[in-house]
C-alpha cells in the first residue's frame, strides 16, 4: 500500500493449463487487497498479460513481474518473509508480529504463496510459516485473509491512479463508470 514498506507476493510454481486461472487469481487479489507487485513464474505469462489489462483499466500503481528465479527471491529478500501454508502458525497468533515487522520497523514483506508441491527450503527460509485455518482451501482465500489482516482493512478504502474505469457499488445491478463520471449503466 502506499505510504507503508513494499509488500510483494510470490507465486511459487505454475503448470501451464492447469494453473492459468489460480494464477490470475494469486496476481488480482494480491492487486485489490493492497499489495505492490506480484512475481510469477516465467512460464505464467499469459497470467501476466491479464493482471496488467486489469491494473490498466481499473488503476494501479501495481508491478507485474515473471522470473525464473523465485527461490533466490526468497532466499535473498531484503526484509521479512510469510509462507502461506496450512501447515503454519495460526494466522490469528502471528498477525500482529507480522504487522510490527513490517509497519514499525518499516522491512519490506515478501508473501510467497505456493502452487505445486512446495520445496522444504521455503518452509525453512521463510521468516513466518502461516496458516489460514490449518484446513485445506484454496491458495487466493488464503492471501486474500493475510492481507486483509495485514492491512486491517485499509486495504479496501484505496484510491485507485490511472483508471479508465470506475465499479460504482450498488444495492442490484452493475455500474461502471469512467473515472469523474456516474454515466454508464450496465
Amino acid at each position: 500500500m502506499q505510504g507503508e514498506p513494499e509488500v510483494a507476493v510470490c507465486r511459487l510454481g505454475h503448470r501451464p493449463g492447469r494453473d492459468e486461472r489460480m494464477t490470475t487469481h494469486v496476481g488480482l487479489t494480491a492487486r485489490a487487497l493492497g499489495a505492490d507487485r506480484v512475481v510469477f513464474p516465467d512460464n505464467a505469462g499469459q497470467s501476466m498479460e491479464t493482471v496488467e489489462d486489469i491494473t490498466s483499466r481499473f488503476g494501479g500503481p501495481f508491478e507485474v513481474e515473471l522470473s525464473g528465479e523465485q527461490k533466490s527471491l526468497i532466499r535473498d529478500w531484503e526484509g521479512q518473509v510469510v509462507h502461506l501454508t496450512m501447515y503454519g502458525e495460526r494466522v490469528q497468533d502471528v498477525e500482529g508480529e507480522i504487522r510490527e515487522a513490517h509497519q514499525e520497523r518499516e522491512e519490506p514483506l515478501l508473501v510467497v504463496v505456493g502452487g505445486e508441491k512446495v520445496p522444504f527450503e521455503v518452509y525453512e527460509t521463510a521468516d513466518w510459516n502461516v496458516g489460514v485455518t490449518n484446513q485445506p482451501h484454496s491458495e487466493v482465500a488464503g492471501l486474500a485473509v493475510f492481507l486483509d489482516r495485514l492491512f486491517e482493512g485499509r486495504e479496501l478504502e484505496r484510491e485507485w491512479e490511472g483508471a479508465d474505469r470506475k465499479v460504482v457499488p450498488k444495492e442490484t445491478g452493475k455500474k461502471v463508470v469512467e473515472p469523474d463520471s456516474e454515466a454508464s449503466d450496465e
